[in-house]
């Protein structure tokens, strides 16, 4: 498939490309179906982190498409991963639906990077919603005894049942998508606020990882660098999607 601007400028930048093997298909939920590939050299050459996401390519009527999406369980060893998919309108959703073992897929690595602050932090909050639970999860496993809050927006029930793995020390909550997202927003500045008043310390021993909608993620992460003063170096915030925007 003939790449559009877009992968052009990408291998300026160093995009690497690769093609993925499709190996298999299981549904994870109502809304979300799990595909697993094989990567083939992509995690020997690329390397495998925390939150590591990648670009793949689908067809528009024979115009290049492009979405990001979070590796899942990357096994460097074998070389394989899985990526999931909500399964609403749109491209991405439709190939989904539809693929099977043996077809393939192209993909481009670049862009995705993680390191936690130093020093390191004392509490991390993530904020997300379904499309970020991956990034979430792989994260939860390299906090080690950092205890994390998280907040979660939902748009269906059954997105509720969707695995988080949090751990003992972390506490999760869902918030249901009202507003436009501004329920979330409202929710999460609020209690950020809080506990800057509570402690009666700055928040810059913290960690924030934010990856929801795009408006909701600049909204937080503007109150945590206006408001409660957040060094931006303690601050990785990405919006995963756009209101209205077809995937």
């Amino acid at each position: 498939m003939k790449r559009s601007w877009e992968g052009a400028v990408l291998k300026v930048f160093g995009a690497k490309d690769f093609s993925l093997a499709v190996t298999g298909r299981e549904q994870i939920g109502p809304q979300f179906m799990r595909i697993h590939v094989d990567g083939g050299s992509l995690l020997a050459d690329c390397g495998v982190h925390p939150t590591m996401w990648i670009r793949l390519w689908f067809d528009d009527n024979g115009k290049p498409h492009q979405r990001a999406f979070t590796l899942v369980n990357p096994d460097a060893a074998a070389g394989t991963f899985s990526l999931d998919f909500a399964l609403h309108e749109g491209r991405a959703a439709d190939w989904a639906r539809a693929v099977q073992a043996g077809e393939t897929i192209e993909a481009t690595v670049q862009g995705s990077k993680f390191d936690l602050p130093d020093p390191a932090p004392t509490a991390a909050v993530l904020v997300g919603d379904p499309a970020s639970i991956p990034a979430i999860n792989s994260l939860l496993t390299v906090l080690g005894d950092i205890p994390a809050t998280i907040w979660l927006e939902y748009s269906h029930d059954p997105d509720r049942s969707l695995p988080v793995h949090a751990r003992a020390r972390d506490t999760v909550s869902w918030v249901p998508r009202q507003d436009g997202g501004d329920r979330l927003v409202g929710e999460v500045c609020a209690a950020l606020t809080a506990r800057a008043e509570a402690t009666g310390a700055g928040m810059d021993t913290g960690y924030y990882w934010l990856a929801a909608e795009a408006a909701s993620t600049r909204a937080i992460t503007r109150h945590l660098r206006k408001t409660l003063g957040v060094d931006k170096r303690r601050i990785n915030a990405l919006g995963y999607w756009r209101s209205g925007e077809a995937s």
